[in-house]
């Protein structure tokens, strides 16, 4: 029987063939500088370039290569899912192919693994290669979801993160079709610690993550960890109903006394435009929660394999 692994390193892939070879060797220099028995977990996520048959290539020079091949691009979250589900190690990193992550921080993690760590997040001190507008946007997320939920990601954090076999167990029971990784392996609990580190610019190519990408990524993260939009709704229905309660006794005064800006149809198609557009705002809300119970209720699978790993 094959031994099982002491780490698994997954890498989602879209796109991935100009930085793969450097992945590669750099992975291979640092995971054997540990002495134990590894994995390499490659999850292709329906790339249009060469990705998938490189992935093959170094699966057949390298059995400690496991190929996980999406049918479809399916999204960074997903071929996440999809590499952990696949994931034999004690103890699995989840870092992405484009080197920004430096595969020299996984000792930093492993260490405060030995420790008794379950999670160990990386956190950035510093990040090379990105606009004012991406670190400004990404820094508000942060303290946005940390505000309005009761879980507190930490901040700087991505999906770079080393987790521990018990907690890979647990995260892949969870199958929700809209998934914040970062989010749900704190909402776990465990013991957890971080790991400061610079962050590289990205080695070749451009970010697929665009900003739509992004502000999906936190409609998710919101509305998977957080009733507030709904509760939004209720407070804002009770001060629309105060105010209205002051204001049409005063209306009325007003108009009994003759003040003639009270007059007319002005102030009702106000009213009602505003509360028709607080309505629509709020239906819109509530089409987003509808909609996710709407996907769990289909059960559709999270992933199709177009080809995976020889257990």
């Amino acid at each position: 029987m094959k031994k099982r692994p002491v780490y698994s390193i997954v890498v989602p892939m879209y796109n991935e063939e100009a930085s793969i070879q450097a992945l590669y060797d750099r992975l291979v220099a640092v995971m054997d500088s540990t002495g134990e028995p590894w994995e390499f977990v490659m999850v292709d996520d329906g790339s249009a370039d060469r990705t998938a048959d490189l992935i093959k290539d170094y699966a057949e020079q390298d059995q400690r290569v496991r190929p996980v091949l999406l049918a479809r691009n399916f999204g960074h979250q997903i071929a996440v899912t999809a590499g952990l589900d696949h994931a034999h190690g004690n103890a699995v990193v989840i870092i992405d192919a484009d080197l920004q992550d430096p595969p020299e921080v996984i000792l930093d993690l492993i260490e405060k693994w030995k420790e008794g760590y379950e999670v160990v997040y990386a956190q950035r001190a510093a990040r090379a290669g990105e606009s004012r507008f991406k670190l400004w946007t990404a820094g508000l997320f942060y303290r946005l979801i940390n505000r309005i939920t009761t879980m507190k990601i930490p901040l700087d954090t991505g999906d770079f993160r080393l987790l521990d076999r018990k907690v890979v167990d647990v995260l892949n029971q969870m199958r929700e079709k809209h998934r914040f990784l970062r989010g749900m392996s704190v909402w776990v609990g465990f013991k957890q610690a971080g790991v400061k580190y610079e962050r590289a610019a990205r080695y070749a190519g451009k970010t697929h993550y665009t900003f739509s990408k992004m502000v999906k990524l936190a409609t998710t993260a919101i509305t998977g960890f957080s009733f507030f939009p709904l509760q939004v709704a209720t407070y804002l229905g009770f001060t629309a109903a105060g105010v209205s309660l002051i204001a049409i006794p005063v209306i009325v005064v007003m108009r009994l006394l003759g003040n003639h800006e009270f007059l007319g149809q002005a102030s009702t198609l106000l009213a009602t435009l505003f509360l028709g557009g607080v309505q629509l705002i709020f239906l819109g809300i509530l089409g987003e929660y509808i909609g996710r119970i709407y996907d769990e209720v289909r059960d559709r699978p999270l992933y199709i394999l177009r080809e995976g790993p020889e257990d």
